[in-house]
């Protein structure tokens, strides 16, 4: 027989060892789901990724797709990684396992920016870049490119696609931001993005000359070839994007890799 009196369900010890238990039980249910369900989770990830490329490149729509169909559709594209200072490939990183904004955060893998040279507000800039290629018969048919930079609210992220001659758009794809709906959240309205398709990127210099404007020039003017509409009532949103847009285009960013590119070509 138990002696009541010896063991006393309320008392500190036992109600401290029950949370205990308690506590434990639920760490390793949630450490297990969270296991169990990371390969989803990149999964997800990567198709999330791959639907946004495609995207910009025009060969997918706005609405989803199957997984299986977007696997297909992006297998038209070569992956590689570039050096950015030099516009070189590397074979020396793993794809796979290369996470781009990951680096951008690390001293050993990127070099801070400041003043004129943080066109974008980045604060860091990576050394290193995935890029998209798709080739056919004749060369180069788009070239897809991971973009970002600082809008209003944060940091617009997305990709630009860019045709075979190197200096007119394919298209424009954000896939992340923090911007005002209706305002600087256009950037996500499909009639805004195709307004890009067409545009050039470089004046005969070579230097990038994308602006969005809030009154286009004349149809038959040299600017107007390199202009898009500004978002209305977001000239903060409109003048980050045209930042980041020069910025990437530019030496510090994917300029000497597109170089590079017209070299071959």
């Amino acid at each position: 027989m138990v002696d009541s009196k010896a063991f006393n369900k309320d008392s500190i010890s036992n109600i401290l060892i029950v949370a205990v238990s308690v506590c434990l039980v639920c760490s390793v249910l949630v450490a297990g789901t969270a296991v169990a369900l990371k390969p989803a989770q990149l999964a997800n990830k990567q198709l999330d990724i791959r639907k946004n490329i495609l995207r910009a490149a025009g060969l997918m729509g706005e609405d989803s797709l199957p997984g299986e169909q977007v696997d297909e559709l992006f297998g038209q594209f070569s992956v590689k990684i570039i050096d950015l200072k030099s516009g070189e490939y590397n074979d020396e990183i793993d794809i796979d396992s290369f996470d781009q904004l990951k680096s951008s955060k690390d001293p050993g893998l990127s070099n801070a920016l400041s003043g004129d040279d943080d066109l974008a507000t980045l604060r860091r800039l990576e050394r290193y870049s995935l890029v998209y290629l798709v080739e056919g018969e004749h060369g180069l048919e788009k070239l897809v490119l991971p973009i970002r930079g600082y809008g209003l609210w944060g940091t617009l992220y997305g990709y630009v696609a860019i045709e075979g001659d190197l200096n007119t758009i394919a298209g424009l794809a954000f896939y992340q931001h923090k911007e005002t709906p209706g305002l600087g959240g256009e950037v996500d309205n499909p009639d805004w993005k195709a307004l890009w398709a067409g545009v050039k990127i470089f004046t005969p210099d070579g230097s990038p000359a994308i602006s969005l404007v809030k009154t286009r020039s004349a149809a038959e003017s040299t600017a107007a070839a390199y202009e898009v509409d500004a978002l209305s009532g977001a000239t903060l949103t409109s003048r980050g994007v045209q930042n980041l847009m020069r910025f990437w285009m530019g030496d510090m960013g994917f300029g000497p890799f597109l170089k590079n590119l017209s070299k071959e070509a």
